[in-house]
């Protein structure tokens, strides 16, 4: 019989949370935290082994990994040993970053109050949720933040209000709200709608991205991206893994010739698992006897000609992750 929790697995004690623990599969269920501010699933030798030795600055980390998800839709993400490998490769978020996600923060609350504009907020007491957004550990670090976005003309200070302190009431400025619609815009563009693309680059598959996989993404309302198409200046790997986290899934077709296996698809789709980033495996049928065990056990896509492809990654698509919001035609 599963057990009532009232306190953050990930952050202890201190921060309240509501959830179950299930004795029998050892894993709790997570449905909102004051500190992660998003819900979460773990198992205890996952929180025991891994997550409580955490610094609270790779916690942070994992916080806001966690809350990307829940704007994604993921509403439980499950925090498993490939999540915490990527977040060791992880640097901290830069400041300008934090604070634009602090502001996001402020400007829900805002429409969270009914939408009155011009209306003064105050940071809750406990500042629990500027910590979450802001990848932060300590309320000094919201507070320079807070200040970062005050002189930048995005948040403005209740002039009758306090000057310092927890009680200090905010709200988005005009250039605040354009900011925020910036940021959204982007957000719809780099990761709602892309989706990255794993594959041999030969001539051999060129037929099998034009006429499979490129229609069959568009057709289900996404954008495709081969990292070998785009015109960057960076360093290949980091490309890659930029790409990668912008994205809404991941297609991960692995034919390979007499050469052997391609390596970096392999290591795509395991970064994308990582960071809880859906995939959807596909191989040409001739193909299929060569799979690596690590991957075998998935339900790949098999396919014969392109068009079967086509109609068949569509189709997945469409089930798994549903339509996107990309302007598409009869593919």
């Amino acid at each position: 019989m599963v057990e009532p929790i009232t306190t953050c697995p990930v952050w202890g004690t201190r921060f309240e949370a509501k959830g179950t623990y299930d004795p029998e599969t050892k894993t709790y269920e997570v449905d909102e935290s004051t500190r992660t501010f998003a819900g979460y699933r773990i198992t205890k030798a996952m929180l025991d082994l891994f997550v409580k030795p955490m610094s609270d600055s790779r916690k942070a980390q994992l916080t806001t990994w966690l809350i990307d998800r829940c704007l994604r839709g993921d509403d439980r993400p499950e925090i498993t040993s490939g999540v915490i490998a990527s977040l060791r490769r992880n640097t901290p978020l830069p400041v300008h970053v934090r604070a634009d996600r602090l502001l996001r923060l402020i400007s829900l609350a805002a429409r969270a109050n009914r939408n009155r504009l011009g209306q003064f907020l105050r940071i809750e007491p406990n500042w629990c949720e500027g910590l979450a957004w802001s990848e932060s550990t300590v309320q000094s670090d919201v507070e320079y933040l807070l200040a970062y976005l005050e002189k930048n003309g995005w948040l403005e200070s209740d002039p009758f209000g306090p000057g310092i302190g927890p009680d200090v009431r905010w709200r988005v400025s005009v250039e605040g709200h354009t900011r925020v619609d910036e940021l959204q815009r982007e957000d719809n563009a780099m990761v709602s709608s892309q989706s990255f693309v794993a594959m041999w680059f030969h001539e051999s598959t060129t037929e099998a991205f034009v006429k499979g996989i490129e229609p069959a993404i568009v057709g289900a309302g996404y954008k495709p991206l081969r990292i070998d198409r785009k015109e960057h200046i960076n360093k290949i790997d980091d490309e890659i893994i930029a790409e990668i986290r912008r994205s809404r899934f991941l297609v991960a077709d692995f034919t390979q010739g007499q050469d052997g296996a391609r390596g970096g698809v392999y290591y795509e789709a395991g970064f994308a698992h990582g960071l809880g980033i859906p995939v959807i495996f596909t191989c040409r049928k001739d193909a299929v006897e060569t799979l690596h065990f690590d991957t075998n056990h998935y339900n790949h896509i098999v396919w014969n000609t392109s068009e079967e492809l086509r109609e068949s990654l569509k189709n997945r698509i469409l089930a798994v992750i549903g339509e996107g919001p990309e302007p598409h035609g009869s593919s």
